[in-house]
């Protein structure tokens, strides 16, 4: 088992920033990859960003150049750098673990709400 925990969600104004932290706990040693996904009202959820143990990393069309994704393996931390923040941003995030046999692990969800 994998626990995550996600935090730094919040509202902030278009044009904005916010950083999005996950820890991550338990069995990590067969997680491989980790990533962000998130679900806004009405719509599937959607992937954000992913990173892999070797540091490859795959972003939606919709977020590249403006969000990063980043790994800190010694911290069991992951983060995601939301720059440039649109309306079409706001949702609920989620952090998501997959290990070897590709059982996905998920957080709880942090808020991001993008308005002025």
């Amino acid at each position: 088992q994998v626990q995550l925990v996600e935090s730094g969600g919040g509202l902030v104004q278009p044009g904005g920033s916010l950083r999005l932290s996950c820890f991550a706990s338990g069995n990590i040693f067969s997680v491989v990859a980790m990533g962000w996904y998130r679900q806004a009202p009405g719509k599937q959820r959607e992937l954000v960003a992913s990173i892999t143990n070797g540091g490859a990393t795959n972003y939606a069309d919709s977020v590249k150049g403006r969000f990063l994704i980043s790994r800190h393996t010694a911290q069991n931390t992951m983060a995601l750098q939301m720059n440039s923040l649109e309306s079409e941003d706001t949702a609920v995030y989620y952090c998501n673990a997959q290990n070897r046999m590709h059982i996905d692990y998920w957080g709880q969800g942090t808020q991001v709400t993008v308005s002025s």
